[in-house]
């Protein structure tokens, strides 16, 4: 198998029928990997899957936060497709929230989404993978969030945090057969550019922000996970990829200079 070829191999990317989820699991429906995706409730219809070079993705429905639908989900694919070679762990976010004043509820519900829904679904594939000659790769997606303080989303960079520390310590207790990685994304454009930004207007001076000046696509993301899923990274595991256009400038900046903006530029 080539490095980007995942012909005949089998796919489940948890949070996959829109956004990033959905640009990951285009991205390997034209690498020509089966790909089953997962939400909490299904889309109105087939057409809404995602879809590439004329294959589409199959559905499950699946709270992921639920130990035993996860294993559900894990055991529908490994027994439609007869194996499980990459889980994708996407399925994840927060809405802003105080901390001072959010309800316990609503600090387990991010918890239990960000960090043990992950968990549940690793548990269920590594026990898929451990059973296969050639093992698997498991690929979390991320946050900054939980790379740096995280005000107004605490409990969300809290659960990130803890992820990418899970992440690590999975790797080692599930190698040789099962490879474990955490994709970081920064900044990641909106399909509607006035949710989690505030507005379009306050989206773009952000991205101008970025050394790269624009911020991620999913694709951007897929790609990385088509990486470290891939024989190209047989070495790698245990690692966090860091996809955030060279991140966010240090806020000293903006207090001397008055400006998001480098004053090199």
């Amino acid at each position: 198998m080539q490095s980007q070829d995942f012909a005949s191999r089998a796919v489940v990317i948890t949070g996959g029928t829109r956004g990033i989820g959905a640009g990951i699991a285009r991205a390997f429906l034209r690498a020509g990997a089966d790909v089953l995706v997962c939400g909490r409730t299904p889309p109105a219809d087939d057409s809404d899957l995602p879809e590439a070079d004329g294959k589409r993705a199959g559905f499950r429905a699946a709270d992921v936060r639920d130990p035993d639908q996860a294993r559900g989900l894990i055991g529908a694919a490994a027994e439609e497709f007869g194996r499980l070679d990459v889980l994708i762990c996407n399925a994840g976010g927060s809405p802003e929230a105080a901390a001072a004043t959010a309800s316990p509820r609503y600090h387990a519900k991010i918890v239990e989404l960000n960090l043990l829904a992950p968990l549940h679904c690793g548990q269920a594939a590594n026990a898929v993978m451990q059973g296969q000659e050639d093992g698997g790769s498991i690929v979390m997606i991320g946050s900054v969030s939980g790379t740096r303080p995280s005000p107004g989303t605490a409990a969300y960079g809290a659960a990130k945090a803890g992820l990418h520390h899970l992440v690590r310590s999975l790797a080692i207790e599930w190698a040789p057969k099962v490879r474990l990685n955490t994709v970081v994304p920064g900044f990641v454009a909106e399909e509607v550019p006035s949710g989690h930004y505030g507005s379009a207007e306050a989206a773009a001076v952000i991205a101008r922000s970025v050394p790269l000046r624009r911020m991620a696509t999913p694709a951007d993301i897929a790609a990385a996970c088509l990486f470290l899923a891939s024989p190209a990274a047989a070495y790698i595991t245990g690692a966090d990829l860091l996809v955030h256009g060279g991140g966010e400038p240090p806020g000293f900046l903006a207090v001397a200079h008055g400006s998001l903006y480098p004053p090199w530029k």
